[in-house]
C-alpha cells in the first residue's frame, strides 16, 4: 500500500478529543450491544481482549504510538497533517484513509442504491468518550454510534490489534475503518434501523441478525478496498498509489483475527455458534473477499434484505 505524498488530508472530517478529558464513567470491556435501537453502539466485537489478557487492558497499559494527548506532534491536528512528514504520522494516516472512505461512498451510495452519501466525522480518542450511545472506554475497541452518526477510535488499539490478536499489517487499520463506514452506509440506509426492529420482533434471531449485519459491513469494507486507488482528495489528487495482493491479504488476516470463532478460542471458551454477534473468522473474510471481487455494495447480500 502507497499513500500519494501529494494528496491532501482533510482533517475536517477528524474530530480530535484526544486529551480533552475523556467521557468519564467509562464501560470498560462491556460488549458492545446488539439491541437497543439507536442507541447501541456497533463495533469490531474486540471488546473479547479484555478477557483474552485477563483484565482490562485498555490505554492504560498501552502507552503511546502516536496517540497521546491531542495530535501526536503536540500540534493541532491540521497544522501536524499538512507538515512535510505528514504521511509518517498515525492520525493523518488515518485521516487520509478516513478520506478515501467516504470519497468512495459519495459515488458509490448513490450509483448502487440511489441515496445521497452524508458525511460522518470520526472521533479520536484516548481512554474514554462520551457519545449519543452512551460513555464508553478503550476496552470496547473501534465503534460506530447511530445515534449521533459518528465513527469513533482510540487509535491505540491498533497496537491492541497487532500484539494481542496478530494482525500487524498496516492495511489493518483502513480495514477497520472502512467496517465503521459500512456501518454508517447502513444507517443512512435504514438497514441497522430494520435489523433492531427484526430483533425486537424476535429476539431468538438476534444474535443471527447482529452477526448479518457485521458482515455486511465486512463486505462494504472490501469494496471500498477495491476501488481505494480511484478515490481522491479534495483537490482531485489520488489518495492511494497502490493497493497490492498483500495488503488484501492483510485485511483478510485481519477479519480472520477477529473472527468470533477465534476470540473465543483465544480466551480458552468452547466455539459457541449461538453467541456469535460478528460472525466467524471465515465468514468474516469471505464477504471481505465478496466486496472486494466484485466492488459492487449491491453483491452486500448477507440476508438482511
Amino acid at each position: 500500500m502507497e499513500l500519494n505524498e501529494n494528496a491532501r488530508i482533510d482533517t475536517d472530517q477528524i474530530t480530535d478529543r484526544r486529551g480533552s478529558g475523556g467521557g468519564g464513567g467509562g464501560l470498560s470491556g462491556i460488549p458492545i450491544p446488539i439491541g437497543g435501537g439507536k442507541g447501541a453502539w456497533i463495533g469490531l466485537a474486540v471488546f473479547l481482549l479484555v478477557s483474552l489478557v485477563g483484565g482490562g487492558l485498555g490505554l492504560n497499559a498501552m502507552g503511546g504510538d502516536g496517540a497521546g494527548s491531542g495530535s501526536g506532534s503536540g500540534e493541532p491536528l491540521a497544522q501536524e497533517c499538512a507538515a512535510n512528514d505528514r504521511l509518517q504520522q498515525l492520525e493523518c494516516r488515518n485521516a487520509l484513509y478516513v478520506n478515501s472512505i467516504q470519497d468512495y461512498w459519495k459515488d458509490a451510495l448513490p450509483q448502487a442504491f440511489g441515496e445521497q452519501y452524508a458525511e460522518s466525522d470520526t472521533v479520536f480518542f484516548e481512554q474514554a468518550v462520551s457519545t449519543g450511545c452512551g460513555n464508553a472506554d478503550s476496552g470496547v475497541g473501534p465503534f460506530y454510534c447511530p445515534a449521533d452518526d459518528l465513527v469513533y477510535i482510540d487509535l491505540t488499539f491498533y497496537r491492541q490489534l497487532a500484539d494481542q490478536l496478530g494482525a500487524p499489517g498496516e492495511f489493518a487499520q483502513p480495514y477497520v475503518l472502512a467496517h465503521e463506514y459500512g456501518h454508517h452506509v447502513q444507517d443512512l440506509l435504514g438497514t441497522e434501523a430494520e435489523m433492531r426492529r427484526a430483533q425486537e420482533r424476535d429476539p431468538g434471531a438476534a444474535n443471527q441478525l447482529s452477526v448479518a449485519l457485521e458482515l455486511q459491513a465486512d463486505c462494504y469494507a472490501g469494496a471500498w478496498a477495491k476501488n481505494a486507488t480511484g478515490t481522491d482528495d479534495a483537490s482531485g489528487q489520488k489518495i492511494f498509489k497502490s493497493i497490492t495482493d498483500q495488503d488484501i491479504q492483510e485485511g483478510l488476516d485481519t477479519a480472520a483475527a477477529i473472527g468470533d470463532d477465534t476470540l473465543q478460542q483465544k480466551s480458552g471458551n468452547p466455539v459457541d455458534e449461538q453467541a456469535f454477534t460478528h460472525g466467524s473468522s471465515a465468514d468474516r473474510q469471505k464477504w471481505f473477499r465478496t466486496g472486494y471481487d466484485t466492488g459492487d455494495p449491491k453483491s452486500c447480500d448477507t440476508g438482511l434484505s
